[in-house]
């Protein structure tokens, strides 16, 4: 492995591209992956803005060359890989809670040297092969998709014999809100996708999804509604078009303090349901059998070196999908 690499790396203050980033050496257990291409997320972007005070290399949704591994059948593998680093020794960790381990570090995000950059590390257990039927640019969308299932996951302990009549809104047409109406059309007949772009929302419209606008009427009540947003009001909006006993699944993480009304959650009985992390394995599973289109959300791809056209481009209203094309630029250098 090269004694430096290129990285893109955040300071707490200010991000800037580096070449001379050193290499992550890695732990017990840990596998050295050359990354082939890295997506920006709505969570790199908060980050910047001080979301869980982070410092060092941005991003968490990748694929990648295992280079180097305890087990040599893994070297040469193409793979993702889950994003939480927990220690395995906790009492969350042995009832199977390993996501929300107090101890844990996070790819990118939390205590963990992230995937804009040539290498990183991650352990031989958080490690997925990927088909080759998939495509890079499918690949990278493992993480966001497996998010947006973890819904599903929450959803089952309480759906009712009479599922086909539930009716589910995703509120916001970002990454995760189209790849979240287009999870929940695939289960649900009944889906409709709220957003801000009507080129975004048209994506949805060969799948029959029925799409408005954020400053349509919507006079139904939904069973479910996801909040995807990204805003500051987006909870205020869920709680305006949940029924009573609905459930409202919050998916948007900010790096500011949000203040609202409780009242109507208390009155109303509404089960109000954080959602992060979800199923890699299913999440793969899913784009091999092609139940959702997802190469059609990327909307440009960067090297490194082009670090701040790439976050310039993924902060603009209504951006789809930026991704990093980092072993073409290693190429090319």
């Amino acid at each position: 492995m090269k004694k430096t690499m290129r990285a893109i790396f955040f300071d707490g203050a200010k991000l800037g591209y580096r070449s001379d980033y050193p290499p992550p050496e890695p732990q017990s257990g840990e596998a050295t992956l050359r990354v082939l291409k890295a997506g920006l997320c709505r969570t790199d972007l908060e980050i910047i803005k001080g979301y869980m005070g982070f410092r060092g290399i941005l991003g968490h949704e990748f694929v990648g060359l295992v280079e180097e591994a305890p087990d040599e059948n893994w070297v040469g593998q193409r793979v993702v890989g889950e994003i939480n680093l927990p220690c395995r020794r906790c009492s969350f960790c042995r009832r199977g809670l390993e996501r929300h381990c107090p101890e844990r570090r996070v790819l990118g995000i939390k205590d963990k040297d992230g995937a804009l950059a040539e290498y990183l590390t991650l352990p031989l257990e958080n490690l997925h092969l990927i088909p080759d039927s998939l495509s890079d640019d499918e690949a990278v969308f493992v993480e966001p998709l497996a998010a947006a299932l973890r819904v599903l996951e929450q959803l089952a302990p309480y759906m009712e014999k009479t599922r086909e009549n539930w009716r589910f809104c995703v509120l916001g047409d970002g990454k995760l809100g189209l790849l979240m109406a287009q999870v929940l059309k695939a289960e649900f007949p009944e889906v409709i996708c709220v957003g801000r772009h009507p080129a975004k929302l048209a994506l949805l419209a060969p799948r029959g999804i029925k799409t408005y606008l954020v400053e349509e009427e919507i006079e139904t009540k939904f069973d479910v509604v996801v909040e995807a947003t990204g805003r500051r009001e987006g909870f205020s909006r869920a709680l305006g078009l949940v029924r009573p006993e609905g459930i409202i699944f919050l998916k948007t993480t900010l790096h500011e303090e949000v203040d609202f009304n409780l009242s109507p959650v208390v009155v109303d009985e509404v089960k109000i349901i954080g959602s992060r992390c979800g199923p890699f394995s299913q999440a793969i599973k899913w784009l091999a059998e092609k139940r959702v289109n997802v190469v059609e959300l990327i909307e440009a791809e960067y090297s490194l070196e082009e670090m701040k056209e790439a976050f310039d481009r993924a902060s603009r209203p209504g951006a789809l999908k930026v991704i990093f094309n980092i072993l073409e630029s290693s190429r090319r250098r």
